[in-house]
């Protein structure tokens, strides 16, 4: 498995050095280059084929030390797993008050450079996109009620 974790730590790091090299010479580095785009895509496929091996291996992993623990008294697969879905509400609703938050945000600094004395409004609506978070959590402490 540590040939695996090779593989992927070389696929970012080619990554990456393509990424510094499109900073220090954007010209040159998107011109006349027909190897540099099939390059970039070789390193990242690499590098999600080995992340989505390494699931693949590192569950099959989880799943026959289940068996082995089976006496012990800690949290079972079936546990584990509802306490991650507990926490997907809380996940996307977080994400979704980001993507609203920043439009919102970038706007109201926009009308406050006209008009400063509509400071209270846009602050609604900022509190209005930042409650889809709230919403998100209070559902994760309802399931998590339930467990």
């Amino acid at each position: 498995m540590y040939w695996l974790i090779g593989v992927m730590t070389l696929g970012i790091i080619g990554i990456i050095v393509t990424g510094f090299y499109y900073q220090a010479h954007p010209n040159r580095a998107l011109s006349g280059r027909r190897w540099f785009k099939p390059a970039v895509r070789t390193n990242l496929a690499l590098f999600v084929a080995a992340q989505a091996l390494l699931i693949f291996i590192g569950a099959q992993d989880v799943m026959a030390a289940a068996e082995a623990a089976a006496g012990s008294a800690g949290i079972s697969i079936g546990q584990g797993l509802a306490i991650i879905g507990v926490g997907i509400p809380t996940a996307f609703s977080t994400i979704a008050a980001g993507i609203a938050v920043g439009p919102i945000g970038a706007a109201s600094l926009a009308v406050l450079a006209e008009k400063p004395e509509i400071f209270g409004r846009t602050l609604i609506y900022l509190g209005l996109a930042e409650g889809i978070a709230i919403y998100g959590l209070v559902v994760s402490i309802l399931l998590l009620d339930k467990l």
